[in-house]
Parts: C-alpha cells; structure tokens; sequence
C-alpha cells in the first residue's frame, strides 16, 4: 500500500500526559487561542500555524496547494505533549511545517468522529497499530495520505537501522508532493478506499448468524480462552499475557453479569479476581482513590498514570454490581475511595463532571503519585511508622518498584492478611492504618497537581452518573443517588439544546462564560440514557424514565440508520466528512451502538413500548456477523442480546 513512503518512514509507536505553561509573553498566537478546548488551548502558542478543524483550514490548503497536517490528541495525553514539546514547540519545526503545509489541532475527546475516521485510516497504514498523538498527511480534500503516532524531530539510530525524525519526515512528504503530486493522489486513493471499506462495511454473516444462547456461550468461552489466570483481566496467551494491560469494564461487566444470569462460578470468578488484582495493584491509587488509565505491564502494578472519567465510571458500576453479589468489603472500600475522589477532584461546584486528569507533572510521569526514600522519611519521621506503612504498602526499603527510585504504592496482600501478620485485629489495624495514610495524602496534596481537564463531556458524564446510581442501590447510600441525580440534571439542563438535542461539551474559553458546544454523538446519547436508567432503576422516580425516553427517540430520529439498523456515529445533519463511521467495537469505552441496543432492550422492558423491541432486533441483525467473529470485541453488545433473550423468556411466559 505505502510504495516509497513505506520504505522511507519508520514509524514509531506511542504511548501516552500534560503540556508545558505558555509563556507569559507568548511570541506567537495562533487561531487555538479562541477555543475552549485545554488541549488545544495547549497548542495556542506554538509557532506553529495551527488552525482548528473546519473550512477554513481546508479552503486554505485547496487555495495554497498545499496538503494538511493534522495532530490528533488530547490533554492527559503524555507522548501529545512530548511531541508538542520537542516539535510543534520548535521554531525550526515549525518553519517546516508552515512553510507547506496546513496545520490542523484537533481534541479526540472533543471531536471524536475526527479521530475514528483517521485513526481507522492509521490502523490501515500501519497493520493494525495506532495509538497518539495521531500524525496524518491528508490531501487538500481530507483523504489521508499516511501516518503514525509520535515522531521525535531527529532521525534516530535505532539498533543500527535509521528511524526517520519528522523533519526528516516533513521535508520528504512536502517535496514528494512537488515533485511527484500523482504518487501522493494515488495514495491517498488507496489508503481512503480502505478506510472506507473498514468504517462502512457491515462484517459479512447477518444473515445467517443465529443470535442466541449458543452465541453468547461462544462469546464467554472465547473470554475464558484469554483470561490470565495469574493476574486476572485479559490478554494473550500466546504472548504470555505479556505487554500493557487495560481494565476492559465492557468484558467485565459481561463475564460479571453472565456469571450471575448463569449461577456459573467460573465467570463470576473471571471478574472477581480481575477487580481483586486491580484494586491491589499501582493501578489503583491506594492513597486518593479511583484508578489510573492501565497498567503497563501484566501484574497491574506500574500504571500509566493519567485519570480518566470514563474509566473510573465504569470501574464503580462494575464494582458495584460485584458487591451487590459478593457483599466484599474490599469492593465497598473501593467504592467509596474511588466516589469521594470524583467529588473532591473531578465534580465542578454545579454538579458537572471533569474529563481527565493528566499522568504528569512537570514533565515527569507520574512524579505527583510516587514517593523517593527521602520522601518517605520527611513524611513520616518515626521508623515505626515508616515500617508499617512499607509492610502495609509493598514500598521495601531501598527497593522501589519505579524507575529505578520511586515507590508505587499497592497492596502486595489484602488489609486482612496484613492485619493478621501483625497480630493486629482489624479495629487495631484501621486505628493505626488511617492517620498514617491521611498524613501521606496530606503531604501529597502539597505537591504541585497534575493538569485538570475542566471540560464536561456528556458521554462521560452518563458514564459516572449510571455507576453512581449503581452504587447508590449496591450499598443503599441515597447520597451516591443524589449525587447521579445531581449531575444529570446539570447535563439535561445545561447541555441540551431547547429543541432537545445534546450537545457535546461543556466549558469555558479564556475570559469567557462556560457554554455548551459541539453537537452530540450517538456515545452521548446512548451513555447518557444508560445513566437515566439507572437512576430510575435505583430511584424508581418516573422523570428519568421520561428523559430516558425522550433522548432515545431523539437519537434514533437523528442517528439510525433506516436501511442497515443501528446507528451512526454523527446526525443525519453533521458536518459531512470523507467518511461516516458506525461504531460496533468497545475499546476503553463501549460502543456507542451496543449501548444503545441495552437501553432499547432495558426501555422496553420498562415501558412495554414494542418500538424499542423493533430497534434492538435491528441493531443485533446488524451487528451480527461482528458478534460471530469479534465476540471480545463487543461484549456490550453480547450483554444486551443476553438481557433481550431473558426479555423475550419472560414474555412468552406471560
């Protein structure tokens, strides 16, 4: 596919925090300065020529003949603000880049119908892989030509073969396209059919695919073959579960739920002993509360440090479910650690919900988490105390687990069995445990704080209101419902415009009022409800089934698609791009349409309303042959065809 481009370019995969401070007498001022976005506010100083997404970039490009660069990222992102650092933050980098070509900065988080279209046009190019910052050449007309993820600005040795930098990058590319436009158009030809044909071609098998019980056997067998059953969650076996490791709550909450439907110990095991692992491991933060992006490698021990909503959303609902059914303390201190952290940290004066918090500060990941030895000693000056906090912690002397110097904290066995090896009763234990551990996040919460994303996202919002409302029936607390309450009426209010369609985000520009912007994706919609419901569900308060109702019809007027069933990413009204994507595969969030296909399944149920019976049977035909051949891939899709088999039992036993 890549001709002389792929033998030109070595591209180097990414992982990903937090943006340097503009100067406080910026040289340059470009046009991000009038967004609201953090992350592209970011960006707004940069000399290079940055504009947002939108005509004028383009019109710009077509007018010029020049091609566009477009950086996809987003603000706890940590290799977005390296390579902002090193390159876009650059005067000789910026030259380049301005000199030919159109420079285009988009948020994913704020844009994420942007990021799917391009980010299926890396994972063309490159094989599979993808990740951020997202790097694309496209054609004046937005096709993508090629890409990658972080480029350091130098060319590089690396294990005697040459990796291209992006200078070396951008002055090739640009003097291809003068040289030779025809070989770039030929490119941007094939690269753009196959991004089409991945985003708009339905996964062959509908038709013939039986969705029932078999199938969804199918899917947990599947699940069962890439469960680690040293550390819990899932991977490869074959890689002996080796490399990152993600928290997956879709697959989580499908093991968890078919475990219960099923009275199968095995599955209930499967997520049991994943969320034991995890609230044990660094991946968990033992001191504040809630859960950091992933771990990095197998044990869940050395995360990658950025906070993000919808994860630790998600992680209370699925918590809250295996308490419901385990009744384990563990789960309950969790719980309540992970929710006091959202309030304290990521919930505005009004109820509304932060996005994210960034894995760095001061360019160093993770430094505002981890503890030196010195540090230790400072913070707690009796040795006794510092013992004890090392036995409690897994932080052993003059052996971090870190970088070489710094301690992250975990629980190398539960408080329990620590309790009992220091022939402490759990009262004596807990006096002791508790002014130790608040003295430590007292002389944390001293240090300087890593970046807080104030923007609200509505999807995420959904997320952390149907896991607050989960919570609040698991442990019967009516103030984890009053907070869901709270917060979805703060989106209902503030993020739906008067004819009754959602928007996207909620915040503030620079000397500005916060508003509502971007208009919503189908995730929004779908997330939202699935939070409505719950708070019904846990409140039994009519008003949020209406609401319920009520964005569900809006989103299938504006997102369904009549022909093939589920939905689309956009509104039949949006901005058109090259492409229109219809998302079916969960990743750190689930799809959008599986979520959708439960509410419909969960509406009807509640309302008898056969509509929503209709949609959901179209929405499962339509992601069939996906469920047959990706089953790990939707396993909240596999949920709600499960919950809408047990619907169709019940009915016919009426």
């Amino acid at each position: 596919m890549c001709h002389r481009l792929c033998a030109f370019l070595v591209l180097v995969l990414p992982l990903c925090a937090e943006a340097g401070e503009p100067a406080k007498k910026p040289r340059h001022t470009n046009r991000l300065a009038r967004e609201t976005s953090p992350y592209l506010l970011m960006h707004a100083h940069n000399p290079t020529d940055w504009y947002p997404w939108g005509p004028e970039a383009f019109a710009k490009a077509k007018k010029e003949g020049k091609l566009v660069f477009l950086s996809i990222g987003y603000s706890s992102c940590f290799w977005c603000h390296v390579m902002e650092r090193e390159s876009f933050n650059n005067e000789e980098v910026a030259k380049l880049l301005n000199k030919d070509f159109v420079c285009i900065k988009v948020d994913r988080e704020e844009r994420p119908e942007i990021d799917h279209i391009y980010m299926t046009a890396l994972t063309m190019f490159q094989s599979g892989r993808g990740g951020w910052p997202l790097s694309m050449f496209l054609t004046p007309e937005g096709r993508p030509i090629f890409g990658g993820t972080y480029w350091p600005p130098e060319d590089r040795d690396i294990k005697g073969e040459k990796s291209s930098g992006f200078k070396s990058i951008i002055k090739f590319v640009g003097e291809l396209y003068k040289k030779k436009p025809k070989e770039i158009e030929a490119q941007a030809d094939q690269l753009s059919k196959a991004t089409l044909m991945a985003l708009e071609r339905p996964v062959p098998g509908n038709a013939i695919v039986a969705l029932n019980r078999d199938l969804i056997k199918e899917i947990t067998d599947d699940l069962k073959e890439s469960f680690d059953p040293q550390y819990g969650g899932f991977g490869s076996r074959t890689r002996q579960f080796r490399g990152p490791k993600f928290p997956t709550p879709p697959c989580l909450r499908f093991v968890l739920s078919e475990g219960e439907r099923r009275k199968s110990k095995e599955l209930v095991y499967m997520a049991t002993f994943t969320l034991d692992k995890m609230a044990h491991g660094g991946i968990y933060d033992q001191l504040g509360g809630g859960f950091h992006r992933y771990s990095t490698e197998r044990t869940w021990t050395i995360p990658h440090f950025e906070k993000m909503l919808y994860d630790n959303g998600q992680l209370v609902e699925v918590y809250a479910m295996a308490y419901r059914l385990t009744k384990n303390p563990l789960y309950r201190r969790v719980l309540d650690e992970t929710l006091a952290y959202v309030q304290r940290e990521m919930t505005s004066p009004e109820g509304a919900f932060y996005s994210s918090q960034d894995a760095e500060t001061h360019h160093e990941e993770g430094r505002f988490y981890v503890w030196t030895e010195k540090e230790l000693r400072e913070a707690l000056p009796d040795a006794a105390d510092r013992k004890f906090i090392r036995t409690v912690y897994g932080a052993t002397d003059g052996q971090p687990n870190f970088e070489g110097k710094y301690h992250i904290f975990t629980l190398p066995r539960s408080l329990a069995e620590t309790a009992t090896d220091l022939k402490m009763d759990e009262k004596q234990f807990r006096a002791r445990l508790e002014p130790l551990k608040q003295k430590l996040f007292d002389v944390r919460a001293r240090r300087d704080p890593p970046f807080l994303n104030k923007i609200a996202l509505t999807a995420w919002s959904g997320l952390m209101i149907a896991g607050l409302a989960e919570a609040g029936q698991a442990l019967d607390e009516p103030k984890y419902l009053k907070e869901a309450a709270r917060a979805a009426d703060f989106v209902l209010a503030r993020q739906r415009s008067p004819e009754g369609r959602l928007f996207r985000t909620y915040g503030a520009a620079p000397g500005q009022k916060a508003r509502a912007a971007v208009n919503a994706f189908v995730e929004d919609y779908a997330f939202l409800v699935h939070g409505l419901l719950n708070l019904h569900d846990g409140s039994k308060d009519k008003k949020w089934l209406d609401e319920a109702r009520s964005l569900t019809d809006t989103m299938i007027k504006h997102y369904g698609d009549t022909k093939g069933g589920g939905f689309f990413f956009t509104a039949h009204d949006h901005e058109k791009l090259f492409a229109r994507a219809k998302d079916q595969y969960d990743g750190a969030q689930p799809s959008g349409n599986s979520v959708a296909a439960r509410n419909l399944v969960r509406l009807w149920a509640k309302t008898g309303d056969d509509r929503y019976k209709v949609e959901a049977d179209r929405s499962f035909r339509a992601f069939a042959g996906a469920l047959k051949t990706n089953s790990s891939g939707l396993c909240t899709m596999a949920e709600a065809l499960s919950l809408h088999l047990d619907a169709q039992a019940a009915l016919k036993k009426r």
